[in-house]
């Protein structure tokens, strides 16, 4: 009975561990998605924010800073595709697919010059997001051990929760998020209101930019230690699947990243019992991810401008 407490809170301890990179990026699709941009470019301002973060981590020990800079990467990312998609009139999917080919590129190139490798140097303990109510259970029960297994996590894994409650704030009981949703659904209508539906659009694709910065830098400075290319593989797209499967809405896209944050710690505690073989095992978050968009895709109400251009008329 007590080894199945002791996994239970394993399992649920690497959920929340490996959930807040895919919610922050997922969140960050939400404000684009919605806003009627289609923003495929997640996983490259992951990967910018991934290796900010843990640079400006190794240089300046003050990991708050660090990951805020690795949003503010992201943004920079993320104004990048609206200025080509919202400015420029620019294919939505072919700008995202440039800025996941860029990104990368870029955080190799830097790491390459800064630290002569592809990697970069590993952060400290002092130097990552810290860890909130470590020791504070240590009486050495089962009980003390499950929730020191639960609650003893990065201060990121309770930032993102925080930030789903102002995010579905935002979208429902603001008049920003009600001019957002409305120029994801009727551009046309909204110009001729007087709504700024072109400063709308590149202000929330800047916002899906930060979000997925912020998400990237969670991984390198908490769930990691350092920002390796293999850092991002898939999450950007993974996040992206869960904001279809949450129906464009904050709150659902929560539920899809705990779906996939718990398929991600399986794969964790399945791979440590070697009796599972190491690929199917990195194959369950992906496999999951199809599975879901086969079942829930046709489901999910697009907003009606999304992926569509909007000129202005003169």
């Amino acid at each position: 009975m007590d080894n199945v407490i002791n996994s239970i809170g394993i399992i649920i301890y690497t959920t929340l561990l490996y959930t807040p990179p895919l919610l922050f990026a997922a969140l960050g699709s939400c404000f684009s998605e919605t806003s009627g941009v289609v923003n495929i470019g997640i996983e490259g301002m992951m990967t910018i924010g991934a290796f900010v973060g843990a640079t400006v981590g190794h240089f300046t020990g003050m990991p708050w800073i660090s990951f805020l800079c690795g949003g503010l990467a992201g943004a920079l990312f993320g104004a990048l595709h609206a200025l080509a998609t919202v400015k420029l009139n620019a294919d939505q999917t072919i700008s995202g697919t440039a800025i996941n080919f860029i990104a990368p590129g870029v955080a190799i190139l830097l790491a390459k010059a800064l630290f002569n490798s592809s990697d970069t140097v590993p952060l400290t303990p002092a130097q990552k997001i810290p860890l909130l109510f470590n020791g504070v259970f240590s009486g050495g029960t089962v009980w003390d051990n499950f929730f020191r297994n639960v609650l003893a996590n990065y201060a990121t894994t309770y930032l993102v929760f925080i930030a789903v409650l102002v995010v579905w704030f935002v979208f429902y009981k603001t008049k920003f998020g009600l001019r957002m949703r409305a120029c994801g659904e009727h551009p046309a209508a909204c110009d001729t209101l007087g709504i700024n539906v072109l400063g709308i659009r590149f202000f929330s694709v800047c916002m899906s930019g930060f979000l997925a910065g912020l998400g990237g830098a969670s991984v390198t400075m908490a769930t990691m230690n350092q920002f390796r290319p293999t850092s991002i593989v898939g999450q950007g797209f993974i996040a992206i699947a869960a904001v279809i499967f949450g129906k464009f809405r904050p709150q659902g896209a929560m539920w899809a990243c705990l779906l996939f944050g718990m398929c991600s710690g399986l794969k964790i505690v399945l791979g440590s019992s070697n009796v599972v073989s190491a690929q199917l095992i990195s194959m369950i978050p992906f496999v999951v991810t199809v599975i879901v968009l086969i079942l829930f895709v046709g489901r999910s109400q697009v907003p009606a401008a999304n992926g569509k251009p909007y000129i202005k008329s003169k």
